[in-house]
């Protein structure tokens, strides 16, 4: 089972191009738009946070849910598509609304579309070592350029996104880092029920320092350079939508530094994860569908000497999807995790896995998102420390008018180590808003709050970050 981390740095207008509008991909036609590409697989490189739990992401509409089968995957649309309407930017989610006035220009050269973006921004953090004795704020500039091309052809279709961030602290220089990505998705049509889908990334990104996968007495980030690939192919049967692929992800991790000054290397963690994934959808009706997904993965992982980290597992969850038209949807979902390791005094990490994802739009100006999730994994995709992790989640975006956004976001989770007597409780609060000016700007502010309250003081600490990011976009 793999697990992803969602960064608590990330800034709240810089997750790839400005003012993008998601199209709705039907059943019947696999063709794909551009831009809903970039929104769900072309996002900035996200370093581990405090939570093992990602925080609440986007809807993901078919077929890429078939490259993320433990996310919500958006109910069929059952009428002809000679007979539906074009969704007004009102009904979209409204993070993922693109009002006319306020969409990217771009570039175009023949049948490639660029879009170049650039963000820059001040964050304050309160605890930027994520210490609960010796707590030190400061500030740092960020500075992230990206580049997107992609496609504008009839079928087929290829996206990519250049992105850098970095982060340059005012008196704290060992935590200054650099992240540099590049993301690419494809597509292939072979037939209007069936598309084969790619997707590849090449990074070289940190592990923020108070991490869960960060070396605990660590007072820089930890590098490493990640590799990974998706290959998946998607066919539909009337009512019915099955996938299956396989992925590969590489790690080559770097050294952080202690404390004392002391070099800590983090090479036994360097390997390759293969992991085969399927899911299955079947549409009742138009408000209500079955899922079933399931992924199996093989860990080859350096350990040190005498202690190997290789492991297999796998996940499966089934549930329901409902979808009450704009006003209602999600998925409800159990199931069961297990990794088992080669080593023996690692032994067997798994049990129940649950996971309930809704929005709910009470009007066109408002979204409200609930997610719970409980599941087994690991400290990081290349570590031995097993967390039975639950979380509750609850979000709020609201249109306060066309080109200003407000979001609001809170998240509790309960952290159970094995192999320890650790119990870790976290506790996260998320406030943003957004102001696009035109076209080619957008200003933003957010305030971030983190306190895990840990049965070990050493792991226990709270912290602020305060930051306001200006982004200037083609």
């Amino acid at each position: 089972m793999k697990c992803t981390f969602v960064s608590a740095g990330s800034d709240a207008i810089g997750e790839g191009p400005e003012g993008l509008r998601p199209i709705p991909v039907t059943r019947r036609v696999l063709r794909i738009a551009p831009w809903p590409v970039t929104a769900i697989l072309l996002g900035i490189a996200s370093p581990a946070n405090a939570q093992a739990i990602p925080a609440t992401s986007d809807e993901l509409a078919p077929p890429w849910n078939a490259q993320r089968i433990f996310e919500p995957s958006a109910l069929p649309d059952l009428v002809d598509r000679d007979n539906r309407e074009a969704v007004a930017p009102e009904d979209m989610p409204v993070k993922k609304r693109q009002q006319p006035g306020y969409e990217p220009v771009g570039i175009r050269q023949g049948s490639w579309m660029f879009n170049p973006s650039l963000m820059t921004g001040a964050l304050y953090d309160s605890n930027v070592f994520a210490s609960n004795t010796q707590k030190r704020g400061d500030v740092a500039a960020v500075i992230e350029p990206s580049l997107r091309a992609h496609t504008l052809w009839e079928r087929h279709g290829i996206d990519i996104k250049l992105n850098s961030r970095t982060t340059a602290y005012n008196e704290n220089s060992s935590l200054d880092q650099t992240d540099v990505s590049l993301k690419g998705a494809g597509w292939i049509d072979i037939a209007n029920d069936m598309v084969v889908l790619g997707s590849f990334q090449i990074a070289h990104l940190n592990e923020g320092v108070g991490s869960l996968s960060s070396p605990s007495n660590a007072v820089t980030p930890t590098p490493y350079n990640l590799m990974s690939g998706d290959l998946t192919v998607r066919k539909e049967f009337n009512r019915l939508a099955t996938s299956i692929g396989a992925r590969v992800d590489s790690y080559d991790y770097g050294t952080a530094r202690a404390q004392d000054g002391s070099l800590i290397d983090q090479s036994s963690r360097d390997g390759q994860i293969y992991a085969l994934h399927g899911r299955v959808d079947y549409a009742f009706s138009p408000v209500l569908g079955w899922f079933g997904g399931v992924e199996g993965n093989q860990r080859n992982i350096r350990g040190v000497p005498g202690q190997t980290l290789d492991s297999t597992g796998y996940r499966a969850l089934s549930g329901l999807t409902v979808g009450f038209g704009n006003l209602l949807r999600g998925e409800f979902g159990g199931g069961y995790v297990e990794q088992r390791f080669d080593n023996p005094l690692i032994g067997t990490v798994d049990g129940p896995s649950y996971r309930a994802k809704l929005t709910w739009s009470p009007t066109r100006l408002m979204d409200i998102h609930v997610k719970a999730e409980q599941l087994v994994t690991q400290t990081s995709d290349t570590s031995s420390t097993g967390v039975l992790a639950n979380a509750v989640q609850v979000g709020v975006d609201y249109e306060l008018r066309r080109n200003v956004i407000l979001s609001l976001a809170g998240a509790y989770e309960i952290d159970r180590f094995f192999g320890q007597a650790r119990k870790d409780r976290v506790t996260t609060t998320n406030a943003s808003v957004k102001y696009l000016m035109n076209r080619f700007s957008a200003i933003s502010a957010y305030h971030r709050y983190t306190s895990r309250d840990s049965d070990i003081p050493t792991f226990s600490y709270d912290k602020h970050q305060v930051g306001l990011n200006v982004t200037a976009q083609f």
